[in-house]
């Protein structure tokens, strides 16, 4: 049986036309011979009736305390309805679609509501369905406990729920259709030459997403690279072939030793809304456990981190500004914090190994006058911190300067 899982976000079914169409490409692969299991996301954004953050803040109108279980129950409902719906639009084109709760789907979580973790998936149930020739549309985002009280997977949650099918099913591949042609090498709304990239590995494009790119969720790669399952990311809207996301990388030819210094990046990732914290006070064991036993109690995630003998340097996102500067001035610690940056991220795996290349990106940096706040890199990512204002400046300058429009 060749199952195919297929994701739709949120205006890939925000109209009557769109869920026609969806219908369609999910009823041309049926009749290709395969058999495809629908996952669907919440109807639209912020301010349609029935996205998630719409019922988020209908639900802060309403009350001001209420439990984290009810609220997931709330936040379910998207899911709910765009699946009902579209399953019955695939019926009324002819064909057996049927729709899913995450619970009836047989994803099983655990009890921590709003960022529930994944279990177990028993797919006994989808798998009866197929042979009867049924179409699963299945609800994004969601589980259940073993009691059968709905959870949800946390934001991209949908990417998750069609990773984690993917693997459970053993599809040859999970299908992620979104609005642009597949991954691309940066933003195309701040580079205009940005271009759909063919095929790319699981550890690239996990970084792309962990660094601002919004195509695939994290999560769905982590899942889909453990249960070896092909990505494609792939036009609502088009016929694109798309990006292919699997083992194979980007083209085996990037990992020779004598690769050309244009050729070994894959993409431009930036993420906005980062504020960049210095610490300052002698090397100090007690003061760094405080510090770092501080922010972990509450929850702060920090990155680009740069511990000095005389100062700590770290970056946290904008939402977190304000209980930092608490944690910093109860301790009585002496900060300067630089809001409004952005990070910008090189990746690709063929530049391990390779020198040189921070050095081009210094080089191609400065030629616009951006100022580096702060670098920080791996074996397959070089990240600088520039000011927000420097945003697209920067990502199509190192975009032109490693000749990725190619």
């Amino acid at each position: 049986m060749n199952i195919i899982v297929q994701k739709f976000g949120g205006t890939s079914v925000g109209t009557k036309e769109l869920r026609e169409k969806v219908a369609r490409k999910v009823i041309d692969t049926k009749k290709t011979g395969k058999y495809p299991v629908v996952v669907v996301s919440a109807i639209g954004r912020n301010g349609a009736p029935y996205a998630t953050d719409t019922l988020i803040n209908f639900a802060n109108a309403a009350f001001k305390e209420y439990d984290s279980r009810e609220l997931d129950m709330i936040m379910a409902c998207g899911e709910m309805i765009s699946t009902v719906i579209l399953s019955n639009t695939i019926k009324s084109m002819g064909y057996k679609g049927i729709a899913l709760t995450g619970y009836q789907a047989g994803i099983i979580t655990d009890e921590r509501y709003g960022d529930a973790e994944v279990l177990k998936v028993d797919p006994s149930n989808i798998l009866d369905l197929l042979r009867q020739d049924y179409i699963p549309v299945v609800t994004g985002f969601q589980g259940a406990t073993e009691k059968g009280d709905i959870t949800t997977l946390g934001r991209g949650g949908s990417d998750t729920s069609a990773a984690i099918l993917g693997e459970a099913l053993k599809a040859s591949v999970v299908e992620i259709y979104t609005d642009v042609d597949g991954v691309m090498t940066a933003d195309p709304r701040l580079v205009a030459e940005a271009k759909v990239i063919d095929h790319i590995g699981y550890d690239e494009i996990y970084q792309m997403a962990e660094d601002g790119a919004k195509v695939v969720h994290p999560r769905a790669v982590a899942i889909a690279k453990r249960g070896s399952i092909p990505l494609k990311v792939k036009n609502t809207l088009s016929d694109a072939p798309g990006t292919i996301i699997h083992h194979k990388g980007t083209c085996n030819n990037k990992y020779s030793k004598n690769v050309s210094k244009e050729d070994i990046l894959t993409a431009i990732a930036h993420k906005n809304n980062i504020n960049q914290v210095s610490v300052y006070f002698e090397d100090s064991v007690e003061l760094n456990e405080l510090l770092m036993n501080e922010l972990t109690n509450n929850q702060i995630s920090i990155d680009l981190i740069n511990f000095f003998i005389d100062k700590k340097v770290f970056t946290i996102e904008s939402k977190d500004i304000e209980k930092v500067e608490k944690i910093l001035k109860k301790n009585g610690f002496h900060y300067h914090i630089i809001r409004d940056c952005s990070k910008i991220t090189a990746i690709g795996n063929a530049m391990r190994g390779i020198p040189g290349v921070m050095a081009k990106i210094v080089k191609s940096l400065s030629k616009e006058n951006i100022r580096i706040l702060q670098t920080s890199d791996s074996h397959n990512t070089i990240s600088c911190l520039v000011s927000d204002r420097d945003t697209q400046k920067a990502v199509n300058a190192l975009h032109k300067e490693f000749n990725l429009s190619k």
